[in-house]
């Protein structure tokens, strides 16, 4: 077992860097994509996208910045599992406000399962970050597990939001009519 907190984050460097770079890139595809297909997006839209683009956003925002914060090697045992904590509860608070456009107010039509992973499985994923808090509070090593099990959660969640965020741009980009060509 390792002695100090720096000893156990060294141990898991390559994983947050991997995580950190990739949620990075998806974060820019998905600005790139957006650009893409604003002249898809009407007014109509506005409540949708909000619903769904700017929390995938988020999500990977959220696995970046924890990335990034878990390679600080100087960190004490409270100092991240505090910050973690407050991006958790941030999170958390967060992915509710997405749980209630979906579930509660039914402004647009969402299929259940599109419902269950833009809500649900972030809301999970930031429920782990909590549990990986509390459990760097208590000095457990097995802490980072629970938060890589968090982070994992919170990139799948968005890689695939963003893909069905892509199919759905993809199924209304206007295509030009071909002439009759001899």
């Amino acid at each position: 077992m390792h002695s100090s907190l720096a000893d156990i984050l060294h141990a898991w460097h390559d994983f947050y860097l991997l995580s950190g770079t990739a949620s990075a890139t998806l974060l820019g595809l998905m600005f790139v994509a957006a650009s893409i297909g604003a002249s898809v997006f009407t007014e109509k839209d506005r409540a949708p996208m909000r619903a769904f683009l700017s929390p995938t956003a988020v999500h990977f925002s959220a696995v970046l910045f924890i990335c990034i914060l878990a390679a600080i090697p100087s960190h004490t045992w409270l100092t991240l599992s505090v910050l973690l904590a407050l991006g958790g509860a941030a999170g958390v608070i967060y992915s509710s406000r997405v749980w209630v456009e979906l579930f509660v107010r039914h402004r647009f039509n969402v299929d259940l399962i599109d419902r269950m992973l833009y809500a649900f499985a972030p809301v999970l994923g930031y429920l782990l970050i909590l549990v990986a808090a509390a459990l760097l509070l208590l000095q457990w090593s097995s802490s980072l597990d629970v938060l890589a099990a968090a982070l994992v959660a919170l990139l799948l969640a968005a890689v695939r939001n963003a893909w069905d965020m892509m199919i759905w741009l993809v199924i209304r980009v206007p295509v030009p009519e071909r002439g009759n060509q001899a």
